[in-house]
């Protein structure tokens, strides 16, 4: 009887503290089973090898290959060099690409103690300051999309017209960050609605496989190259076609989160080497057997599908020889 006195006085002076405990402990509980079921362990499973990263600081220019690249919302970043934010277009500001002046494949942009360097065949390089802020900012389109880009100035417009021989005189343009992007969503649907671009087709991160190219080369009677497809992160280590599965990735500390597939055009038909277009391979064969699903014919139509664009999730820095990892929930 003493003992049951004591303890209901114990209680009574400690039930506070008793019931904050027991709640807690309850607390927890509950977080940690919502825990289990709302926010699912992630496994990252690898599933192959950076083996190249490439920009392609001009559209349709040349691609640079680096070791290193920031991996932006955007795209990729070498120095002060960003993929795809340079374009040469007309004086009417209409865009100009590999699809109209295939030589243009051969030109290669690079970046130098804060000059722009341009090269290319039977060209003497021409450097000129990165930054001309004095410029003028040109209103230009891409794919009928309106955009913004500043002047690269006059020596650049005259040895760009030299290059392409094409009769009729061509600038080219620099977007700035505090310029207005194009949104993605409004290039192809399936692209969350907050996804921007500068210049590329569609979005900002292409990543394709070597095996696809291999697979690709064993149906051509002349090999192509990744070149000859213009991705940004190429992998190494993986079946064919395996990058079309894989719908989140991490490489390093960046995570992305693959859109849509690559629909090819006409320009896959240039010759990186050469910059002759024959309109033909290897788009002709890539139509034989890599067309979409039939309900996915709104988004496709009859372009085959080579490579994945990826929109980046988690921003961070890629390494060639980086493990790529597959998340899984």
């Amino acid at each position: 009887m003493e003992l049951k006195e004591t303890m209901l006085k114990w209680f009574a002076q400690n039930g506070n503290a008793v019931l904050y405990t027991v709640g807690t402990g309850v607390a927890l509980l509950g977080l940690g089973l919502g825990y289990k079921h709302i926010w699912k362990p992630q496994k990252l499973t690898q599933v192959g090898v950076v083996s190249q990263l490439i920009l392609h600081p001009l559209k349709s220019g040349k691609g640079l290959q680096v070791s290193t690249a920031e991996c932006l919302r955007m795209g990729l970043k070498y120095g002060k060099l960003h993929d795809r934010h340079w374009l040469a277009i007309t004086e009417d500001g209409q865009m100009v690409t590999g699809r109209q002046e295939p030589r243009m494949v051969l030109l290669s942009m690079t970046a130098e103690g804060g000059e722009l360097c341009l090269n290319a065949p039977d060209m003497e390089e021409l450097r000129v300051p990165l930054h001309q802020t004095t410029n003028d900012v040109t209103n230009c389109r891409v794919f009928g999309a309106d955009i913004q880009g500043r002047d690269c100035g006059e020596e650049v417009s005259q040895w760009l017209t030299r290059y392409l021989t094409a009769g009729k005189p061509f600038r080219m343009v620099h977007y700035e960050s505090q310029m207005k992007p194009r949104k993605c969503v409004k290039i192809e649907s399936p692209f969350p609605a907050d996804e921007e671009v500068a210049y590329p087709d569609t979005g900002p991160v292409m990543l394709l496989s070597e095996s696809s190219v291999r697979d690709l080369s064993s149906k051509l009677d002349k090999d192509v190259t990744v070149s000859q497809f213009r991705p940004n992160i190429v992998v190494s280590d993986c079946e064919a076609f395996s990058e079309d599965s894989w719908d989140e990735i991490q490489i390093g500390d960046v995570r992305m989160k693959r859109v849509m597939a690559c629909g090819r055009c006409i320009f896959t038909t240039v010759d990186p080497e050469t910059g002759v277009i024959t309109r033909k391979e290897p788009l002709d064969t890539l139509r034989s057997y890599r067309q979409c699903d039939p309900s996915q014919k709104k988004i496709y139509k009859t372009a085959p599908l080579f490579g994945q664009y990826f929109i980046v999730k988690q921003t961070g820095i890629l390494h060639v020889g980086e493990p790529v990892y597959k998340i899984s929930y």
